[in-house]
């Protein structure tokens, strides 16, 4: 069987159940639906070690929610996202405590800029409490850092993280980073929320150290973007559509250098996508709504 490649556990399910007979029964792993502010939500628990070995992913709650309405622009659709994805965060997240905001990838490869053109719109409140306790002193104390790549800075994300958590003691940390999925339709059209922490480079196939509570000591929440999409699965899935269910997988991948597929205006759709995810963090974070945090961020 040919592996695609994808970061989201609801693809990982979806090729499970695409593999498997139609009576077979996907054990170690809970799914259900639902909706929130008119898009879809998927949810998928891995509840056991055999559920992570069977989908490749760790054990945890992953949550999918469907922006694909978004870019139709109907009525309130930025803040009804907002509201969407700010919502489904806040019930992963601790009722309290101070957050650390990573923002993880590359700022100069559109595809990767998910995670620091998000912390452009996350509200930077750990320094304004102690500065102004009148003011901000009903905050949640957040602070955040974009902590670049290896191949630019020289440091593993893992390692510069797990400095930041050593000074700044959080009580939890929101890791943001582009994913890559199997389907074009979910490029931009996806954001994954999840609790069992995250592998930097994974939406441009350069997986890093992982960063979960083992690595860092204090929980690990992710929220993820898929921005890509793996040349050779993308190649895979039309063929399938076409009636071809056999070809030579070593041939697909023939290439000296792995490609990924991005949609043409991807730099605009990823600037927008990252200020929606960036103002869900802060519906998560902060008792506030949207028009006090374009006022606050302005």
């Amino acid at each position: 069987m040919y592996t695609k490649r994808t970061d989201l556990a609801l693809e990982a399910q979806e090729l499970w159940q695409e593999g498997a007979e139609k009576t077979a029964k996907l054990s170690g792993v809970k799914a259900g639906k639902s909706r929130r502010e008119g898009y879809p939500v998927t949810r998928v628990e891995i509840l056991d070690a055999g559920g992570a070995k069977t989908l490749g992913k760790p054990v945890g709650t992953y949550l999918t929610l469907d922006f694909t309405a978004y870019w139709q622009r109907r009525e309130d659709y930025f803040q009804r996202a907002v509201r969407a994805l700010g919502a489904e965060l806040k019930a992963m997240l601790p009722g309290d405590g101070a957050a650390l905001v990573i923002g993880l990838g590359n700022r100069a490869m559109t595809p990767d800029a998910v995670g620091p053109l998000t912390l452009e719109s996350v509200l930077i409140t750990r320094h304004l409490r102690a500065a102004m306790p009148k003011q901000f002193g009903g905050f949640r104390p957040v602070s955040a850092f974009s902590v670049g790549v290896l191949g630019t800075t020289g440091v593993e994300s893992a390692e510069a993280v797990r400095g930041l958590v050593k000074e700044v003691e959080p009580d939890f940390v929101i890791a943001i980073d582009a994913l890559a999925s199997r389907r074009t339709g979910r490029v931009c059209a996806a954001v994954q929320l999840s609790d069992s922490g995250i592998i930097p480079g994974s939406g441009v196939g350069n997986h890093r150290a992982a960063l979960n509570k083992d690595s860092l000591g204090v929980p690990v929440f992710a929220v993820g973007v898929p921005t890509v999409v793996d040349a050779a699965t993308l190649a895979a899935d039309l063929l399938e559509e076409s009636g071809i269910t056999e070809f030579d997988e070593k041939r697909l991948r023939s290439r000296k250098q792995p490609m990924t597929v991005t949609p043409r205006d991807i730099d605009a759709q990823v600037r927008e996508l990252a200020r929606v995810m960036g103002y869900g963090v802060n519906w998560a974070l902060q008792e506030l709504e949207i028009e006090d945090m374009a006022a606050l961020l302005g």
